[in-house]
Parts: C-alpha cells; structure tokens; sequence
C-alpha cells in the first residue's frame, strides 16, 4: 500500500514519540468496519432492484423519508418516470414502491452516517493535536474521497434513469464499486499500521511468502472487479452450472460483440468466464500462499494471516458457486458481496504481517 515517506513515518511511531496512535486506529477501523458494512448493503440494494427508487440527489434534506402522504405520492410519480418502472415494476403500486425505496434510503442514510464517523473524529482529533503531522494530509485525502464517493454514487444511480435502462451503467458500478473497496483498504492499512507498528522480523524464506501473497491479491482484486460486470450486467442468472458453462469449459459466443474489448465488459458468456477464471486463479493462488506460509514462517501473526487468507478465499469461492447455481437468491448474492470484503481484508491482513523489516527501517530513516 504506498504511500508518501512522512504519512509512513507517522505511522511508525513509537511510545515515546508525540501522540498515541491508537485511538486514532479503532477509530479509522471502525469507520472502515462501517464501509464494509455499507458495500453489503449496496450489494443488497442492486439485487432487490431498489437503487432507482429514489430519483432526487437531496444530500441535506434527503436524510429525513417522506413524511407524510403527499410526499409518497409526489415520489412514486416521480418512479413512475422511468423504464425500470415501466418495464420492471408498472403496476405494484406505492406498497411495492415502499419496500423498494426504504432499502435504497437505508443505503444513502449508511453513507451519510459513515460521513459523519469520519469527519467529526477527525475534526476531535485534529483540533486536539492528536493527529501526527505526517498523517494529516492522508486523512483528509480520505476525507474528500468519500465525499466524491457519495457524489460517483449518484452518478452511478443517475444512468439508471435513462432512455430503455432498467439498471445502471456497468462502468459507473463498478467504478463505484471499486472506490469503495479502495477506501476501505486504505482506512484499513493505515489503522493497522498505526495499532501495529513497525514491521517484526522474518526469516529470510518470508520473502518467497510475501511474493506470493502479493500475486494472490492482485489476481483477488481483477476477480471482484469482474464480479462487479457480473452484477452490472446481471450475468450471473445464465449459464448455472459449474464448472462447465453450458456443456462446456469455454463457452460458445465468447467474442460474438463488435470491437473485441466490449466483449470483457458487456458480453454475459465472457463476463461470467472471466470471473470464473480469475477467481479460480486467485484461489489457488492464495492457497499456495497459505501452504508456503505454513511451511516457511514461525508460529506467530504472519503465518496466521497466510492461513486466514486461504481460509477465507475458500469461504468465497464456495460462496460463489452456491450463488451461481441457485440462481443468485437475494440474500446469497448479498452475503457473496459481503465476503468478498472479506477476502480483501485478510489479503491486506496477510501483506501487513508480511512487511519486508529491511524495507521498513530504510523508510523510517528517510
């Protein structure tokens, strides 16, 4: 996780050495257990077909839901606006409007109050000197990330209005998606880093360790950014058979779009392949790093975050087959999403436990 040489060196601190760290750790892995609470509940939202209920970006006044009679009604006129509506949903009335739009205002109020977690701590601690000075300027570039986070979201939403859409932009969720996931690993890294510390020593094998552990991350995070086309273009209702797609290991139309590329994106035989590979990849990925971890490092926390990442990319896996061939339940595809945090956290877990000392003492220096 890089990051600049005095927001590195504040996260170094020792007990000696001006503020305490820890405070501001829980609280920065608290807001960071609230982002991974916020992605489960996004993914729950897309699956119930209830993230275009709301069509008015109100960041002030839309905490408050409608209140009375007369602003349910003006509201679901307001759905009834939409091809979702029209293709989806026309005639289940402002009941069936209600239990989709409480979702999606649970949503947006989560994002509000992680908003809220974040800033008025970090207003606590700054005006109370308790903030390193090296650490300052990466809290408030996390800061302004989740503000546009709250903005990318209802840019995501906003496609969803358009003419023949009954959901949105594949592109704008998964970017979405991914700004999410890159805010929680960098509110989890540098918690940790405060609540842990400089680097502990390693025998000389953890190196071959960390490589590994490096690769299988880097194959997690390509196989949640194609789940993400999965769900954008819901690609996970066909093909519900494993491991053969259709009688086959390949499936038949996997370059039947027009240029190449669009097929990675928007074409479902392809989308779903690739996320298959990728995580089968990532999978036994993780699990050789698991298996060397156990073999070349000393009891101790390295080696059990090797083994809690194979552990859990297990978990996801499974998680993902069941998903597929049940047909994608809504609950099932929400716990797959919630998992898949999961995963990232123990990744990140096992490369923090496996900080190369050496590289770590040359940056204190600095």
């Amino acid at each position: 996780m890089p990051f600049d040489a005095k927001a590195e060196a504040a996260l170094r601190h020792t007990p000696d050495q001006g503020p305490k760290p820890r405070p501001i750790a829980l609280w920065l892995l608290t807001v960071a257990g609230m982002v991974w609470a916020m992605v489960a509940l996004g993914g729950a939202t897309r699956l119930t077909g209830s993230g275009l209920s709301i069509m008015e970006w109100a960041p002030l006044s839309g905490t408050l839901p409608p209140l009375s009679e007369t602003e349910w009604r003006r509201l679901y006129a307001l759905y009834q606006t939409i091809p979702q509506y029209a293709l989806v949903n026309q005639g289940f009335g402002l009941d069936g409007f209600k239990q989709i739009f409480w979702l999606e205002w649970a949503h947006r109020l989560w994002g509000r109050l992680i908003g809220l977690a974040y800033a008025l701590p970090l207003a606590w601690f700054w005006l109370r000197g308790r903030i390193p000075a090296g650490l300052k300027r990466r809290l408030l570039l996390l800061l302004l990330l989740g503000g546009m986070q709250g903005a990318i979201g209802w840019f995501m939403v906003a496609s969803g209005f358009e003419a023949d859409r009954t959901a949105v932009s594949p592109y704008r969720l998964v970017l979405h998606l991914s700004m999410a996931l890159g805010l929680y690993a960098a509110l989890l890294w540098t918690g940790l880093s405060l609540l842990r510390g400089p680097a502990g020593a390693l025998p000389a094998a953890a190196g071959t360790v960390r490589r590994q552990a490096k690769a299988a991350a880097w194959l997690l995070v390509a196989a949640m950014l194609a789940g993400g086309f999965v769900a954008g273009i819901r690609a996970g209702f066909d093909y519900n058979t494993f491991p053969l797609m259709d009688g086959a290991w390949v499936p038949d139309g996997y370059w039947r779009l027009e240029p190449a590329w669009r097929n990675l994106t928007l074409n479902i035989p392809a989308v779903q392949f690739n996320h298959r590979l990728l995580a089968t990849l990532a999978t036994l990925a993780a699990l050789g790093a698991a298996l060397a971890g156990w073999r070349r490092l000393p009891p101790g926390f390295a080696r059990r975050a090797c083994l809690g990442l194979g552990a859990a990319v297990c978990l996801q896996y499974a998680l993902g087959i069941a998903t597929l061939l049940l047909v994608v339940p809504a609950w099932l595809g929400t716990l797959h999403q919630a998992c898949a945090v999961l995963v990232l956290t123990a990744a990140l877990v096992a490369l923090h436990g496996l900080r190369d000392p050496a590289a770590d003492t040359a940056g204190r220096a600095t």
